[in-house]
């Protein structure tokens, strides 16, 4: 399992645009193949910082979804709106206590 964690800063006045884009996308987003879960976050203190939260099958499935047509379309639309540079993770649990 791969969780996936980008962190996105966005120009304040780009914030309805991006969050218009995620809710058009966010469905098709976790019905893609591999994809167990999405989650959209915010920072509690700086509220143009936005993660995104992802579980993947697997390295495979996340890799499709980035070569995909709605990767490249929705992060098309996403770039245009950042004032600083998106940084991602991709991690696995090592320990987990639930």
């Amino acid at each position: 399992m791969i969780h996936r964690i980008v962190k996105m800063e966005f120009d304040p006045s780009k914030l309805d645009e991006f969050l218009a884009n995620f809710e058009e996308n966010k469905s098709k987003i976790r019905a893609f193949e591999g994809c167990e879960k999405l989650e959209l976050l915010q920072d509690k203190h700086n509220t143009n910082i936005f993660f995104t939260y992802s579980n993947w099958v697997d390295e495979p499935s996340l890799e499709r979804y980035r070569n995909s047509e709605l990767f490249k379309g929705v992060w098309a639309k996403t770039k245009l709106l950042f004032n600083a540079k998106p940084v991602a993770w991709s991690t696995t649990v090592v320990k987990s206590e639930e």
